[in-house]
């Protein structure tokens, strides 16, 4: 029953690492851009988009299309970003572990 004891102790420690992890990534924002920095915006952890800064230049008649297109563009570079803090994050915590089937996502 000592290897019990020890594997209980790993779980509960991986827990642990798992809970900070969570909080950590809710407490990270990542910052998307696109159009050579016209369009920025940032996506907390959860994904929520928390900000969007569009340049001036961008804001003349006809211009919609090119804006969307490029709020899309950022959105996808900051949610590549996040994907990826977020694994990052995951194989911090659940280690050797992180991947294996029943292991909890983040978010």
């Amino acid at each position: 029953m000592k290897d019990l004891g020890a594997l209980m102790k790993q779980a509960q420690a991986m827990q642990q690492k798992l809970a900070e992890a969570q909080a950590k990534l809710a407490e990270l924002e990542i910052e998307g851009t696109s159009g050579g920095g016209m369009v920025r915006l940032v996506l907390r952890g959860s994904g929520e988009l928390a900000r969007l800064d569009i340049d001036e230049s961008l804001m003349a008649p006809g211009e919609a299309e090119v804006v969307a297109d490029l709020v899309v563009a950022a959105h996808a570079d900051a949610k590549r970003q996040l994907d990826a803090a977020q694994a990052d994050l995951m194989t911090q915590a659940a280690g050797p572990f992180a991947g294996m089937p029943g292991m909890p996502k983040l978010f």
